[in-house]
C-alpha cells in the first residue's frame, strides 16, 4: 500500500509537536491519504509495535476520527479490523488547531492573572 514517506513523517513530527502522542501521531500520518487500512499495514510502515497502533486506535475512535468494521478473515487466528478516517484530514487538523488556539487563550490568562500579582 506504500511506505512511510519523508513527508509522513515530517507531518508526524508536526503532530507530535501540536501534543498528539508519537504513536498516535505516526498512525493518523500514515492514514491520512490512505482509505481503510489494518493495524499490521500501519505496523510494518511506520515502526510501531501492535501494542502502539492498538492504544492510537482506541485515542483516535475516542475522537471520533477513526471508525473500524470487521474484515472477513480465512481460517483461524485474530480477527483482522480494518479502520478508516471518519472525517476528512483537513477537519481533523482545524479540531488540532482549534484546541491550540484554546491552550494559548489559556496561557495568556494565566500570564495576566499572575501578572496581577507582580
Amino acid at each position: 500500500m506504500g511506505d512511510f514517506s519523508r513527508k509522513d513523517e515530517k507531518l508526524a513530527e508536526l503532530l507530535q509537536k501540536a501534543g498528539l502522542p508519537k504513536n498516535v501521531a505516526k498512525t493518523l500520518s500514515y492514514m491520512r491519504k490512505r482509505g481503510e487500512v489494518t493495524s499490521v499495514e500501519i505496523e510494518k510502515n511506520t515502526t510501531l509495535r501492535q501494542p502502539e497502533v492498538s492504544i492510537a486506535m482506541q485515542w483516535l475512535k475516542k475522537r471520533g476520527w477513526v471508525t473500524k468494521r470487521d474484515l472477513k478473515k480465512e481460517g483461524k487466528g485474530r480477527p483482522v479490523h480494518g479502520y478508516r478516517l471518519s472525517k476528512p484530514f483537513p477537519k481533523i487538523v482545524e479540531e488540532i488547531n482549534k484546541e491550540l488556539r484554546k491552550k494559548i487563550r489559556d496561557i495568556e490568562d494565566l500570564i495576566k492573572s499572575l501578572s496581577s500579582f507582580s
